[in-house]
């Protein structure tokens, strides 16, 4: 039995991995044991998650809060010690956080043979943190899962043998089909108050649209004229509201008679608001790719994205953070259309593991 360690550490990373046991022990061969890394450090959001998708968590690293650079320091000595005690067949990291690059770099450093899911995508912005991560885990790893054909294009451009890159699909559409029965009974809409009529779903996060004073100002300028014309449902980041407080808008927005406000919301509940809303407005990168899935129109508001068969085949559209051009948009209801992408079908999981169990000397 091949000993596989998958590396998580973010809700994001969370969402993409939830099938992985289940699947392994239905095809057997391989042993999965997953590591979290306590990237993220809020408790209670990780706790639901794991109860929700029933996660086991096998070795959970010890948290840590510093910047950056220590946080990367920190997790890659935790995993050593772990890899060294614990030596695994095959360490498979997710997505382009920072414990990405940093499992990615400690497997590297200990000779462990290292596959990145979620590989070869890239929004060609070096000031995202998240594109050096993606760039130097695809230097460094030995095999790689895909979740589009320009992943593995971009893969292939820059070098990498061909019979490494694999296009296995998408694993974050994996939970959503697997729980749908979950997320469809979900009582999110009633429990927050939301009338019938269509709602527009609304999270922003990046530092880009709510750091600065200026872009704060934006976005209560949009919730205003917003709220005059849709009912509008925003999960409010952590970052954002405490951002807001700090410069005296959060009042601004928090009295809007058709905003809802709320905290942050576990999966299922986030899920139904997707499924339901009338279009999304975001700067995530998984929401681009649930709304594709789910066929509901998406406005990213970003210079770019790393996930363009959102936008080439999907329902999502990358738009600059103009509140007028955004209004204009939802008055004419002029929202693209599109497809479901190639093996978003709910089996990348299947794919990726029966490849681990071939290529696992």
């Amino acid at each position: 039995m091949k000993k596989v360690f998958i590396l998580i550490g973010t809700r994001p990373n969370f969402v993409k991995i939830t099938q992985f046991k289940k699947v392994a022990k239905a095809l057997g061969g391989v042993d999965i044991q997953i590591i979290h890394s306590n990237q993220h450090y809020d408790g209670n959001m990780s706790s639901v998650f794991f109860k929700q998708f029933g996660i086991e968590i096998d070795i959970m690293l010890e948290p840590f809060k510093g910047n950056s650079s220590e946080q990367f320091g920190h997790i890659m000595q935790q995993l050593s010690r772990v890899f060294i005690e614990n030596r695994p067949d095959f360490l498979l990291v997710v997505g382009d956080v920072n414990t990405t690059l940093a499992g990615a770099l400690a497997a590297n450093k200990l000779g462990i043979p290292l596959g990145h899911l979620e590989s070869g995508l890239r929004s060609y912005d070096r000031e995202m943190p998240e594109e050096i991560n993606r760039i130097i885990t695809d230097e460094i790893s030995d095999i790689y899962f895909t979740t589009e054909s320009s992943g593995t294009n971009n893969l292939l451009k820059e070098g990498r043998k061909k019979e490494n890159v694999f296009f296995v699909g998408n694993t974050m559409i994996d939970t959503l089909v697997a729980y749908q029965s979950q997320i469809k009974s979900s009582n999110i809409i009633s429990k927050i108050g939301v009338p019938d009529n269509p709602f527009i779903l609304m999270t922003l996060h990046r530092p880009s649209n709510v750091d600065s004073k200026e872009s704060l100002l934006k976005i209560c300028y949009l919730l205003e004229n917003l709220s005059k014309i849709k009912n509008i449902v925003f999960p409010i980041h952590p970052r954002t509201k405490k951002n807001l407080i700090e410069h005296n808008l959060f009042d601004r927005v928090n009295n809007l008679k058709s905003l809802f406000l709320t905290e942050s919301l576990d999966y299922f509940s986030f899920q139904k608001l997707i499924s339901e809303a009338e279009t999304v407005i975001t700067d995530s990168g998984g929401i681009q790719e649930e709304t594709t899935f789910l066929q509901i129109p998406c406005l990213t508001l970003r210079d770019n994205t790393e996930r363009p068969i959102t936008i080439s085949l999907g329902t999502n559209e990358l738009m600059p953070f103009n509140p007028e051009l955004i209004l204009q948009k939802v008055e004419k209801n002029a929202f693209k259309s599109g497809e479901v992408p190639e093996l978003w079908d709910g089996k990348a999981t299947n794919r990726a593991i029966e490849i681990m169990k071939t290529y696992i000397k």
